[in-house]
């Protein structure tokens, strides 16, 4: 028999309950005692691998009043049924695991208002539960990651909630309201001061979030209400590090959501300034594409941030 005819042969003919057969065969030397551990009756375990030989043309065991012994054909077919059963457990592992949450990768789009607590303490607490969880996090404006949330290529974006009535195809939940508060190093001149109205920030530069963002417009909204022109000069980002720099080193002030000014103000260089913009405190959570089942890491990672919002 050549070797494209054995294959087809074996690809034909044989099943997995098979190789368990031969396997438990071989480590048994006894068909009977085979037979009994894997509930099958001895006349039919013969008889398969009776067929099997025929459909092989080989003797695959040497039979005696003692037992059964492989031949050398019987050791190779035994040998790959055994790499075969071992990889078919490993993919039951996998899947078993994939399926309870154990392991997978989440592709998470996070907003700043989520990148200095939420999002990291939610990570934080899944890889403490679930090690094999791989987290990939993609930073950006909320336009571009719906976008990707849109296409399948991102699970879930985190962060300030955006208008539903913008964004056909969303479904959002909320985690908790937040609001948006004005943020200076410790040095600044305006810092010593317990009020001052809002026009004197207008002398200073400042870091605001992107045109396309619901915060940048609610800013806008709210020094239009004060009369006053959203500032030339701006220095647009969403960037925590980028902006907690900028703030450190120059006079810039910065209007940003209070959980990041908080993880800001623990480091000791940032303060928050005493000036209300008058932006009511806006939903920070969760949003995904409607009709879209997360997978079980997804799941166990949004099980999280709930807990962490829960605990804000």
């Amino acid at each position: 028999m050549t070797p494209d005819k054995f294959e087809r042969t074996l690809i034909a003919r044989l099943k997995f309950k098979h190789l368990k057969l031969l396997v438990t065969v071989n480590e048994q030397r006894n068909i009977f005692k085979a037979a009994q551990i894997l509930n099958m009756a001895q006349p039919a375990a013969t008889k398969t691998i009776r067929d099997l030989e025929n459909d092989l043309e080989v003797e695959l065991f040497e039979r005696s009043s003692r037992g059964v012994t492989p031949t050398l054909y019987g050791d190779i077919v035994i040998k790959h049924a055994k790499l075969i059963l071992s990889q078919v457990k490993h993919a039951s592992e996998e899947l078993a695991s994939l399926k309870g949450g154990l392991a997978g990768r989440v592709t998470v789009g996070t907003l700043l208002a989520a990148s200095a607590t939420l999002l990291p303490s939610a990570i934080a607490k899944l890889k403490n539960e679930r090690p094999n969880v791989s987290i990939n996090l993609v930073e950006g404006t909320i336009d571009t990651l719906l976008g990707g949330l849109r296409i399948g290529d991102i699970d879930m974006v985190v962060g300030r909630l955006p208008k539903a009535l913008q964004n056909e195809g969303i479904a959002s939940e909320v985690l908790y309201y937040e609001p948006v508060v004005l943020v200076a190093r410790k040095n600044h001149p305006l810092a010593g001061k317990a009020h001052f109205p809002l026009t004197e920030l207008m002398d200073y530069e400042w870091i605001l979030p992107p045109q396309t963002t619901n915060l940048r417009q609610e800013i806008n909204a709210a020094l239009t209400a004060a009369g006053l022109e959203s500032p030339a000069r701006a220095v647009e980002s969403v960037s925590i590090l980028a902006n907690r720099t900028l703030l450190e080193e120059t006079d810039m002030v910065a209007a940003l959501p209070a959980q990041v000014v908080l993880a800001y103000e623990r480091s000791g260089d940032l303060i928050q300034l005493p000036v209300d913009l008058g932006i009511q405190p806006g939903p920070i959570g969760v949003s995904l594409r409607e009709g879209r089942e997360l997978s079980p890491a997804a799941n166990y990672l949004l099980e999280k941030l709930r807990d962490v919002a829960n605990s804000m």
